[in-house]
């Protein structure tokens, strides 16, 4: 079977309502800031779905013994967020995988040239085999952040198809190249939007998300 990019827009109402306020421009950074916030959240509850490792056991109910599920804690589970913008999906990720370990990711890009420039880097030298690896970034537009940041991924031994990337809003453009080169990943996004101008923001998009959540 050909493998293709798969991208997930869930129908959840909370995500549309944080998506909406994170989209209005009247919106004061600490307000966005909670959009972020719960983006997070519930776009990292939906990439967990069949996604995080679980183990078969049993319990003791306060009546009688019964048959459980639970997360499987032998398995790795880490959280990349694309600095600085990414950093903004966090706190909303580590309230749904709190065990998770976090390694900052800093890419910058040159508004000319529209390429990035990685200028800090904590990933580890070696992930462990079947490391589900979640990766924040609100905007994914011509996509050179985020093929950045998968190219150090995997050269560290991350598994694309283990890889669950969120992302507020995307565009054409970087899931074309992401599919292109990793056709087995996996993108949750809040919505897609169909444009990007000549200076690589996504059109109507959330304007800066950095800024916007630094109030910068």
């Amino acid at each position: 079977m050909t493998l293709q990019l798969r991208v997930y827009v869930p129908p959840h109402p909370l995500i549309k309502h944080w998506l909406a306020v994170a989209r209005d421009a009247g919106t004061p950074s600490v307000l966005f800031r909670s959009a972020m916030t719960e983006l997070g959240r519930w776009l990292t509850y939906e990439a967990a779905r069949e996604w995080l490792p679980t183990q078969e056991t049993t319990v003791q109910s306060p009546l009688d013994s019964c048959p459980a599920t639970l997360i499987d804690p032998t398995v790795p589970v880490a959280v990349v967020p694309i600095l600085r913008a990414g950093l903004g999906l966090l706190e909303g990720a580590q309230t749904v995988l709190p065990l998770a370990s976090i390694y900052h990711l800093g890419l910058v890009r040159n508004e000319e040239t529209l390429q990035p420039q990685c200028y800090l880097n904590k990933l580890p030298q070696k992930f462990q085999p079947q490391t589900r690896v979640l990766v924040t970034d609100p905007m994914l537009a011509t996509g050179g952040s985020m093929m950045a940041a998968m190219a150090e991924l995997t050269q560290r031994g991350a598994d694309p198809t283990l890889i669950r990337i969120i992302s507020v809003v995307a565009a054409p453009p970087a899931l074309q190249k992401l599919n292109d080169a990793y056709p087995g990943l996996i993108v949750y996004t809040a919505t897609i939007d169909q444009m990007v101008n000549d200076r690589g923001f996504i059109v109507p998009g959330l304007g800066d998300a950095g800024d916007r959540i630094f109030g910068t």
